[in-house]
């Protein structure tokens, strides 16, 4: 998480702690990328505690050239196609699996831009009080990977027919504008602390819905 590296850590272990408590609920084979949520951010977090931990000392440059790959590679990669496709997987309703099929598209593009800038491009992070800053020189979109990548991970929250799904995806819109309002310069990883700590709500949506996979009327 962005405020130290106990924070990183903790937070980590208990996301980790949520996501093998979801694990264990009975789930069908529809839900398990969408209950496997909390162990991508705990990676994430843990990721960030390991920069932490290193920005500071003027070493470990291996250590924190991985870190920082692998929490922007879930960040700005995974997210974008995992966040459509776990709520299309267990969507019912076949109109709503429409535009998630385009979302899930949307998302795609997200991710191989990234991927590929990723890759390609330099990526750094260093701490700027008490969070943690991410630069890169990836080429410019113009601002249409940024809209993209809001409407591939917030949009398919509120298409699901999944009970409760719309209350997470409240949740994290929320986080998403206090993060752009306040945090301007820390978004990648104010947003994802808040994102993390929102992820424990998919235990919940899991349980309530494990005997079906509840859905409002279309």
């Amino acid at each position: 998480m962005c405020f130290s590296a106990v924070a990183s850590f903790a937070g980590g272990t208990v996301i980790s702690g949520v996501g093998v408590a979801t694990q264990r609920e009975k789930l069908k084979p529809e839900q398990r990328l969408f209950a496997s949520i909390p162990f991508i951010f705990a990676l994430q977090q843990f990721a960030e505690g390991a920069l932490w931990l290193t920005l500071g000392s003027g070493s470990h440059g291996v250590i924190q050239d991985t870190a920082t790959k692998i929490f922007l590679a879930v960040a700005l990669v995974a997210w974008p196609s995992v966040i459509p496709l776990s709520i299309y997987l267990m969507e019912k309703v076949k109109e709503r699996k429409a535009v998630l099929i385009l979302l899930i598209v949307a998302g795609g593009i997200v991710s191989a831009f990234n991927a590929y800038s990723l890759v390609n491009y330099q990526v750094t992070a260093q701490i700027q009080g008490l969070h943690i800053k991410y630069l890169d020189n990836f080429p410019s979109s113009q601002g249409f990977i940024p809209v993209l990548y809001g409407v591939s991970t917030i949009v398919p929250l509120f298409v699901s027919s999944v009970k409760r799904v719309w209350i997470l995806g409240l949740a994290i819109s929320i986080s998403l504008a206090v993060s752009v309002i306040f945090y301007t310069q820390f978004v990648t990883s104010v947003w994802c602390f808040f994102a993390a700590l929102l992820s424990v709500m998919i235990f919940w949506i899991v349980r309530t819905s494990r005997k079906t996979l509840d859905v409002k009327t279309s």
